[in-house]
């Protein structure tokens, strides 16, 4: 699968979390080069507090459009170290 935003490859893998219709990314597969740290943070019931990056390509941002779990709940343990996305970041296989 991969995560493309802007036209650009921003992850690859075949190993791939689904979670509530989220595909979570391995965090090693993602192009570093294009996030930006945030200081956004949300909560799950379940699976914890969220952190979020934004994406940057070729000049343009998408504001928190990648999140990940620093320290997921036990019940969300699949997904620690994975990378998730959204706000218009296209999923395909």
């Amino acid at each position: 699968m991969k995560a493309i935003w802007n036209g650009q490859v921003i992850a690859e893998s075949d190993d791939i979390v689904e979670i509530e219709g989220n595909k979570y990314f391995p965090e090693s597969s993602v192009r570093k080069d294009y996030l930006l740290s945030s200081d956004t943070h949300t909560v799950c019931p379940w699976k914890g507090t969220a952190s979020y990056h934004t994406l940057k390509v070729d000049g343009k941002e998408n504001k928190d459009a990648a999140w990940y779990y620093p320290t997921p709940s036990e019940l969300a343990k699949t997904i620690k170290n994975r990378v998730a996305f959204w706000k218009g970041v296209e999923i395909v296989d």
